[in-house]
């Protein structure tokens, strides 16, 4: 078909599935019309709102942690198939039950800051051990060596695995639950909630502060970070890589996963967010936007946390490696032991957990947005009548919560762990981004993919994207995640503890859950004629809309004509993608 009847068709349909009958609201669907059953969808108010809600959705504690700590672990700073979503949504789910627990210990740390001395700067504390040396002694020679001790430990470890954790000996020693960590849980949920209970309207007012504030933490933060003594060695080690380690194919195992976990790519929650936009929203010039906002934070992020490093190396008279921890020890041991050192530690403290704790908030309702965003649009006749889509976002909350309680126990950080390397690894990501590509840029067509793009900005973007869609991310995609197979360690605790044959291979059953999710259908070959029907142009050059516009499984299946006059039925089969 000609290029202008294909645009002609996409705008056609269109007009005839979301223009509404005389007296509706805009965005309001046919057969809701008809029904009468289900209110409209709701919109942004503002692009503002969407704005905001994206960047404080992608940008969260992997930019303040995960970012610097792979840059010094790797020499410095060197939609068609509906299963395809349930797998984003499978993900998204595990992730968002294990995600907030980080939340809640950020809060606990945050209450045990209004103390008059920070509880984790000095030993004699009730859950310090006889090993425990402060960095005062460890400086003065005389005092270190009338310790005469070689298993030492920090008071700000100390604190962190026998207080906060209370950590047990292992996954099979699970222990009984931390209330304090509980109510923590708890609380971070609560707010969770009614930050989306309301939807995008509450979403999109909340993120005017969950996403702008630590902004203005980090910047704080950051001049604070400069100007410590030792600063210039740590942002040195930041800026000057290990070239050398380039060769190495973990370092690109790493690179990649990183921009899937910083971009939120394959999680559902990106394209749950654009599905309330308007259809001629301009999403090229946004996304172009928020990639450069998102990269542009990790790489400022890497100098307030590299600086504080250099700090803390000048002060113990170590090497900076020896001062850098990954993940949650970055958070609770690094950082905390770097403020005590500063002056007025307690403010420091209480604006690094506040920061700490608005990055990964809006990150978790945003996640969680997404996942019941996919849910609702199954259902709308169902959940959007009254109350009910803030009583199933109750429901999911709760349902989380109780399952995340596993993870606030005394052998909680060995569950938290196993979700943290497994539910939502790269392989899973890599592995649902491989498919994407296929079924958007092979099965779908890249070419009618440009077309709806067109049609909705009203230009093409550059030709580069097709290669880009087509042969360049599924071959990058497949190379990683098939490195991540040959490069695959089981998981250990402080590269200490080994996690029995059980606990692995539930985690590769959390891991195949939504792996398999990605490539299941009780008819491949039908499926796959279907996708290839929707796919074709109606030969007539007039879009043919839909008699059932709902996206429950038994409609999904029905059969297409064979003349390929059901060919614009494919937004209907877009329309599931981008809802999960």
């Amino acid at each position: 078909m000609a290029q202008k009847e294909k645009l002609q068709c996409l705008k056609d349909f269109h007009k005839d599935t979301l223009k509404p009958s005389p007296g509706k609201s805009p965005g309001t669907r046919p057969e809701d019309e008809a029904e009468g059953k289900a209110p409209q969808r709701e919109k942004w108010a503002s692009k503002l709102d969407f704005v905001l809600s994206v960047a404080g959705g992608f940008i969260g504690l992997g930019n303040v942690w995960r970012f610097p700590y792979l840059c010094y672990k790797n020499g410095g700073g060197a939609t068609t198939w509906a299963c395809i979503g349930y797998a984003s949504f499978v993900i998204v789910s595990l992730l968002n039950v294990y995600y907030i627990v980080i939340l809640a210990w950020g809060l606990y740390y945050l209450l045990q800051c209004f103390q008059p001395e920070l509880p984790w700067a000095k030993c004699k504390q009730p859950w310090n051990t006889d090993t425990c040396v402060e960095d005062t002694v460890r400086k003065n020679k005389t005092l270190w060596l009338a310790v005469n001790t070689t298993n030492f430990t920090s008071p700000v470890t100390e604190f962190w695995e026998r207080n906060v954790l209370s950590i047990s000996t292992g996954i099979d020693d699970i222990g009984p639950l931390k209330w304090d960590l509980a109510l923590c849980l708890l609380a971070v949920w609560v707010i969770c909630f009614f930050c989306i209970w309301k939807g995008v309207k509450s979403t999109g007012k909340v993120v005017y502060i969950t996403a702008t504030f630590p902004f203005v933490m980090l910047t704080v933060l950051l001049v604070r970070g400069v100007t410590l003594p030792g600063a210039y060695e740590g942002i040195k080690f930041y800026l000057y890589p290990d070239l050398s380690r380039l060769k190495d194919p973990e370092v690109w195992i790493d690179a990649g996963t990183q921009i899937f976990f910083s971009y939120a790519i394959c999680l559902g929650a990106m394209t749950s967010l654009g599905s309330y936009n308007k259809y001629k929203y301009n999403c090229y010039r946004n996304c172009l936007l928020l990639g450069v906002l998102n990269s542009g934070t990790s790489f400022v992020s890497g100098f307030a946390i590299f600086s504080v490093l250099g700090f803390m190396a000048q002060e113990q008279g170590v090497d900076i490696a020896d001062v850098a921890e990954s993940g949650p020890g970055l958070a609770f041991i690094a950082y905390p032991k770097a403020v005590s050192m500063m002056p007025l530690p307690t403010l420091w403290a209480i604006l690094f957990f506040i920061m700490l704790l608005l990055l990964g908030l809006d990150s978790q309702f945003v996640e969680v947005e997404g996942q019941i965003t996919s849910i609702v649009d199954l259902f709308p006749s169902v959940l959007r009548k009254g109350y009910r889509r803030e009583m199933f976002i109750a429901v999911v909350c709760s349902i989380s919560y109780l399952l995340g309680l596993a993870m606030v126990t005394k052998g909680g950080m060995y569950v938290f762990q196993l979700f943290d390397y497994y539910a939502a690894s790269g392989v899973c990501l890599l592995w649902v981004a491989f498919f994407e590509c296929i079924a958007v840029a092979w099965v779908y067509g890249v070419d009618n993919f440009y077309d709806a793009i067109e049609d909705m900005i009203g230009y093409r973007p550059n030709p580069w994207m097709k290669w880009s869609w087509t042969i360049i991310t599924p071959v990058l995609c497949m190379g990683c995640f098939v490195f991540s197979l040959v490069k695959y360690k089981p998981l250990t605790y402080n590269k200490v503890y080994e996690y029995p044959d059980w606990s692995i291979g539930l985690g590769w059953c959390l891991a195949l859950s939504s792996m398999i999710s990605a490539i299941t259908s009780d008819n491949p070959l039908g499926r796959f004629q279907r996708i290839k029907a929707v796919a074709a142009p109606a030969k007539s050059g007039v879009s043919s809309r839909p008699k059932e516009y709902s996206l429950k499984g038994s409609e999904l299946t029905q059969p297409l004509d064979p003349n390929g006059n059901n060919g614009l039925l494919k937004p209907t089969h877009t329309i599931v993608e981008t809802t999960m």
